[in-house]
């Protein structure tokens, strides 16, 4: 298999944040990047699979598609999947694990399935299939149409190499990215987050402004693969130089020991002149000197009933500190809940899809300048 040979990459989204995703591929480069079931397709070599690891903000990770068929019975998926040219993806004897999904199916058991492709990666090209595998190859059959693919991700894309310390209901990297997107940052406007947790909307906006790409730090699984060319890889790597920033960004939190954490998290990242971290309370939030800018917030919401009543004093007050304090700013709120969201009295835009996020789902409500 050649660098230039034609690939079907797909994106995974986080469900609900398709459409930034497929605007940040475009931006990046990705000809022809479209939104499908569950995240983000567009064709590619291996060094478009490289460069969308090492620089897409928004993506859970990267597939690359390598194989589509019809089968409807597990006999037609083990005659099929021994005839799969594997040779041209994988290198004989590597570690593999697999793993099937199967909806709407006449195969059913995605057990059988799984089995059914690990033996014939074993037959084929003498694969070792072992659960710990850093190489994983992903059977989808959906409408008795398999779909096989190599995750050449590795380890999920939010985790940038950087984050030690997290906090409570931590925001993901990758959902953190998308909805500054959404909120229209681009990088050239300071940032503040008086409900920083372990940093994350503050540490990514810094990097976005210094133009860190988010892959710069971690490893991948596509490194693994026959077609990973590591003098290539370097070229894609040394592509992008960071920016010089003047702007600043800012986190804050009741709890001193987020505010410590934050602090570890962005020198890791690189990004600890550019950042600033205090511990105090809302009440007493002022903005900093310069422009005005984004305020991204993900404030916590109660799951369980009883937990909400004491949220809502502090919405109200975070609410009323903003409108009379940070004239000219926007604003970001991420909650599970609308009537929480409602108490701070700003007026919202018309919203956007919900997002999956740990099993509950929120939405971003966002601002006009003040």
């Amino acid at each position: 298999m050649t660098a230039a040979a034609p690939l079907s990459i797909y994106l995974v989204a986080t469900p609900g944040l398709e459409a930034p995703l497929a605007e940040e591929a475009r931006a990046a480069g990705f000809a022809g990047a479209q939104i499908v079931e569950g995240g983000v397709s567009f064709p590619g070599g291996w060094p478009d699979v490289w460069r969308a690891n090492l620089q897409l903000r928004g993506a859970t990770r990267v597939l690359a598609r390598i194989a589509e068929f019809r089968a409807m019975h597990l006999a037609q998926l083990d005659k099929r999947a021994h005839k799969l040219a594997w040779s041209d993806f994988l290198t004989p004897g590597t570690p593999l694990r697999v793993e099937a999904s199967c909806k709407r199916s006449r195969i059913y058991h995605a057990g059988a399935a799984t089995q059914r492709v690990a033996k014939a990666l074993e037959d084929t090209i003498g694969a070792v299939i072992t659960e710990d595998a850093l190489l994983r190859i992903m059977v989808r059959i959906e409408d008795d149409l398999v779909t096989i693919s190599i995750d050449t991700s590795g380890a999920s894309l939010h985790k940038r190499g950087f984050k030690e310390g997290v906090a409570k209901a931590p925001m993901r990297e990758t959902m953190a990215a998308m909805f500054l997107a959404q909120c229209g940052y681009t990088g050239a406007e300071p940032v503040l987050d008086p409900m920083c947790g372990s940093g994350t909307f503050v540490i990514e906006a810094a990097e976005i402004a210094a133009g860190l790409l988010p892959g710069r730090a971690r490893s991948f699984a596509f490194e693994q693969l026959p077609s990973f060319d590591p003098f290539a890889w370097a070229d894609v790597r040394g592509v992008s130089a960071p920016a010089k920033t003047e702007r600043r960004f800012y986190g804050s939190d009741r709890d001193a020991g987020a505010v410590r954490m934050a602090t570890e998290n962005a020198t890791r990242a690189g990004v600890a002149d550019l950042t600033r971290f205090e511990a105090q309370s809302v009440e007493n939030l002022e903005p900093p000197a310069g422009p005005p800018g984004l305020i991204m917030i993900n404030p916590p919401y109660g799951t369980r009933i009883g937990d909400r009543a004491p949220l809502v004093p502090l919405h109200r007050t975070l609410g009323t500190v903003l409108k009379t304090r940070f004239r000219g700013w926007r604003v970001g709120i991420v909650t599970a809940d609308k009537s929480l969201a409602q108490a701070t009295g700003l007026s919202f835009q018309p919203m956007l899809p919900t997002v999956l996020h740990g099993g509950i789902r929120v939405a971003l409500y966002r601002t006009a300048p003040l």
